[in-house]
């Protein structure tokens, strides 16, 4: 299985899914257009990681600003983890927010606590 790589742009997320070191990371803000059109190949590759792979997962988050079609989306991955964690286990989340940025610190604390997942929320 290749790595996922989708480069930032001025409206969506860097996504670099490493599947060797098992490290999935998205950084920055999304508010596209159509969040479906750029989630689609992030839900595809995670649902054909967690069939074929079956092995620990590590999803660093690093997001300053994500709309509400994103956020959805965002929860559609957390909900598909939180299967395979439950399937498969060694499933973690880490949440970086920046010390400053109460409401991306409440965004992740909202978002993960309807999870069973391991998460660190973690500032920088």
């Amino acid at each position: 299985m290749k790595n996922l790589y989708l480069p930032k742009t001025k409206y969506t997320l860097e996504v670099n899914f490493d599947v060797k070191k098992r490290i999935f990371e998205m950084t920055g803000a999304s508010y596209p257009e159509n969040a479906m059109e750029f989630f689609q190949p992030i839900f595809d590759y995670i649902q054909s990681y967690i069939t074929k792979i079956r092995k620990p997962i590590n999803l660093n988050l690093k997001i300053n600003y994500l709309n509400t079609s994103s956020t959805k989306c965002l929860i559609d991955i957390l909900e598909m983890l939180d299967q395979h964690n439950n399937d498969f286990g060694n499933v973690t989340i880490n949440w970086y927010y920046d010390k400053d940025d109460e409401d991306i610190q409440e965004m992740g604390e909202d978002l993960l606590e309807d999870f069973d997942l391991p998460i660190n929320l973690i500032s920088y």
